[in-house]
C-alpha cells in the first residue's frame, strides 16, 4: 500500500498530439495533463466532474484522442476503470470531484487494489490561492486516498503537471499495478504549461530467481498431494497454459482464488476450482494436501472470522511455498517452473473442461434453473461480470462447462462492483458480449451504471436475482450462531416495498422484462444475447 515506484525514464517520444490552439495561446495545464496521458496509451476518462474539474473537461474539445464516459456516480467510474484495466492490462483514467468525490469512490477503489488493476486517478482540488478559506469542500484528499492507492501526489505547479501525470501512469502500470492518484489543484489546470511529455517506463514486475523455481518443481515432485493456488496473470492467457502444462506433469490440482479478479474458464479450458467461499468447504477441499504452491497470491485465510472455525486454510503440517508473488513476473514464473519440470510445451494432456451444458429446466425459476440457463446459452468469448454472491454457487457450477468466457469476481468484497464493472469491460472490448450477474441488494449501490450504459450503448445482458433480501447475509446469521427475530430480520430484507428492477431500469434508459419462469428466462436472455445493447432481466427467485 502506498508503494513509492520510483519508473525509469522512457526514451523522449513525441506526444501524439499537440493541443489545439497552440500557436494563439500556450496549452494550459489541463490539456498538457490530457495530451500526457494519451500520449502514454490512456485513452479513457470515467469521470463525474465538478467545478475544480472544469478545465480537465474542456480540453477535451482539444485532446479528441481521450473518450470521456460520463458516471451518474463517483463509484460508478473507480468500478468501470477496474474493469477497463482488467481486461486491457492499461490503465484507464478517473476524474473525480475533490475529496467528497474520492470519498463516493473508494469502495471500488478498495476493490481495485485488491484486483491490482492499473487506474490513473485524477483528483480535482481547490485552486492553491483558496486552500487557506477552508471552503465547505475542502478536505485532506491525500489521507483520503492513501489507502487505496499505491502512488499519490498533489501537482505544485502548471510547469510540472505533465511530468506528475507521466509519473501517475508508469506508477499505475509499474510491479502488478494499481491506482495512482494525482491530485490537481484548479489554478493548476488553468495556468499556462507547456504542454504534454513523454512517456516514462513502467518497473516491470520482478524476477523470480532460478533457486525458488527449482526449490518448488522439489517440493512437487517430492509431494504425496500437491496443489497450486492462483491468482491475476495465473489464471488467464500464458499463465494458465503454463499452470496446466504443470498439472498434466506432476497430476497437481489447480485452485482460483474465491475472488479473482479475471479468470479464464470454460470449455477447452484447464481445469482451475474456484476455492470455496465458506472458511470450512476451503478448509476440506484442501485437508489432503501436504504441499501447496502459492502462485501472485498469498496463503488462503477465511473470509470472516467465525466462532470455532479456522481462519487459516491450509491443513495442519500442509508445507507452502510462494513460486511468485503479486509483484514478480507470475507468467515467467510459471513457464519456468514448467520447463524445469520437463512439462509438455503444449498442456493437450492437462485436465480439461468439457463443453456439457445442462438440459433446458422448466417450471418455476429459481437460483439453479437461472445459473443453468447462463451456463447453456453464454455465447464464446463472453465477459461475466459476477456478484450475485448467494446465488454464484449455480453459476459456478455450470460455468465452467459452458463456452469459453471470461469471469471477473468482486476482487475485494465491497459490494455494488458488478454493473460498473462490466459497464467497464464493455467500453474496453466491445466486440464481447458482456454479462452481468447480479444481486439485487448489491446492485442498488451501483444502479446508476445502467444509465451509463445505455448513453454508450454498450453490449451488456444484466441479470437480477430478485430474491427481496440480503440473502448472503441471513446465511450469515447462523453461521455466527445468532438469529434473527422479526425487528433484527426486517433490516436483511427489501421486500416492503418490493424493489422494481424493470422500472428502475427503464427509468435509466435500458429496456427491461420481469421473468418468474425458466421457459421466460430462458426466451428472453436468448433473445438479449442476440440483440446489441443493453438490456436488463429481473428474474425473480425464492
Amino acid at each position: 500500500m502506498n508503494e513509492r515506484v520510483s519508473p525509469k525514464r522512457a526514451a523522449p517520444v513525441r506526444a501524439r498530439r499537440q493541443p489545439a490552439g497552440e500557436g494563439a495561446r500556450p496549452p494550459s495545464g489541463a490539456e498538457s495533463l490530457l495530451g500526457t496521458l494519451v500520449g502514454a496509451g490512456v485513452e479513457v476518462c470515467f469521470t463525474n466532474p465538478g467545478t475544480s474539474e472544469m478545465h480537465f473537461v474542456t480540453a477535451l474539445d482539444t485532446v479528441p484522442e481521450m473518450r470521456g464516459v460520463l458516471t451518474l456516480f463517483e463509484g460508478v467510474a473507480s468500478a468501470a476503470a477496474d474493469g477497463y484495466g482488467r481486461m486491457t492490462g492499461k490503465p484507464a483514467s478517473t476524474l473525480l470531484h475533490l475529496g467528497p468525490g474520492l470519498g463516493n469512490a473508494i469502495a471500488n477503489f478498495h476493490n481495485a487494489r485488491k484486483a491490482r488493476t492499473p487506474i490513473v486517478n485524477i483528483v480535482g482540488e481547490h485552486a492553491t490561492t483558496h486552500l487557506a478559506y477552508d471552503a465547505p469542500l475542502t478536505a485532506d484528499i491525500e489521507a483520503i486516498a492513501r489507502p487505496v492507492s499505491r502512488w499519490v501526489r498533489t501537482s505544485q505547479s502548471s510547469a510540472t503537471v505533465a511530468h506528475d501525470a507521466a509519473e501517475a501512469v508508469a506508477a499505475a502500470s509499474s510491479l502488478s499495478g494499481g491506482t495512482a492518484t494525482l491530485i490537481v489543484p484548479a489554478d493548476i489546470s488553468w495556468d499556462p504549461s507547456t504542454g504534454p511529455v513523454a512517456p516514462i517506463a513502467p518497473v516491470p514486475p520482478r524476477p523470480v530467481g532460478e533457486a525458488v523455481v527449482e526449490g518448488v518443481a522439489r517440493a512437487l515432485k517430492g509431494a504425496r498431494k500437491a496443489a497450486i493456488l492462483g491468482r491475476g496473470p495465473a489464471l488467464h492467457g500464458a499463465g494458465l497454459e503454463a499452470l496446466g502444462r504443470i498439472a498434466a506433469k506432476t497430476g497437481a490440482a489447480l485452485f482460483g482464488d474465491t475472488f479473482a479478479p479475471r479468470m479464464a474458464r470454460g470449455a477447452g479450458r484447464p481445469v482451475v476450482r474456484r476455492m470455496p467461499y465458506f472458511a470450512e468447504d476451503a478448509a476440506a477441499a484442501l485437508a489432503d494436501f501436504d504441499v501447496l504452491v502459492l502462485v501472485g497470491t498469498t496463503a488462503p485465510v477465511s473470509f470472516f472470522a467465525y466462532p470455532n472455525k479456522p481462519s487459516f486454510l491450509a491443513a495442519p503440517g500442509c508445507a507452502i511455498h510462494t513460486l511468485a508473488s503479486p509483484d514478480e513476473d507470475v507468467v515467467a514464473a510459471l513457464t519456468d517452473l514448467a520447463d524445469a519440470l520437463g512439462a509438455p510445451r503444449k498442456a493437450g494432456k492437462a485436465e480439461r473442461y468439457a463443453l456439457d451444458v445442462p438440459g433446458r429446466p422448466s417450471g418455476p425459476l429459481d437460483q439453479q434453473k437461472v445459473g443453468a440457463i447462463v451456463a447453456r446459452l453464454l455465447p464464446e468469448g463472453a465477459i461475466v461480470s459476477d456478484e450475485c454472491i448467494t446465488s454464484g454457487a449455480f453459476t459456478s457450477e455450470y460455468g465452467p462447462s459452458a463456452a469459453p468466457h471470461d469471469i471477473l469476481w468482486i476482487s475485494g468484497g465491497s459490494i455494488g462492483i458488478g454493473l460498473p464493472l462490466a459497464t467497464g469491460t464493455a467500453v474496453a472490448c466491445p466486440d464481447r458480449k458482456c454479462v452481468c450477474l447480479e444481486g439485487d441488494g448489491s446492485g442498488m449501490y451501483t444502479l446508476q451504471a445502467l444509465w451509463t450504459q445505455a448513453r454508450e450503448r454498450l453490449d451488456v445482458v444484466t441479470v437480477i436475482f430478485a430474491n427481496r433480501s440480503y440473502k448472503i447475509l441471513h446465511v450469515e446469521l447462523g453461521r455466527v450462531g445468532v438469529t434473527a427475530a422479526e425487528r433484527s430480520g426486517r433490516v436483511l430484507d427489501m421486500d416492503d416495498p418490493v424493489l422494481d428492477w424493470v422500472k428502475m431500469s427503464e427509468g435509466m434508459g435500458v429496456p427491461a422484462r420481469r421473468v418468474d419462469t425458466a421457459e421466460d428466462f430462458a426466451d428472453v436472455f436468448a433473445a438479449a444475447l442476440k440483440a446489441r445493447g443493453p438490456f436488463l432481466i429481473e428474474a425473480v427467485i425464492p
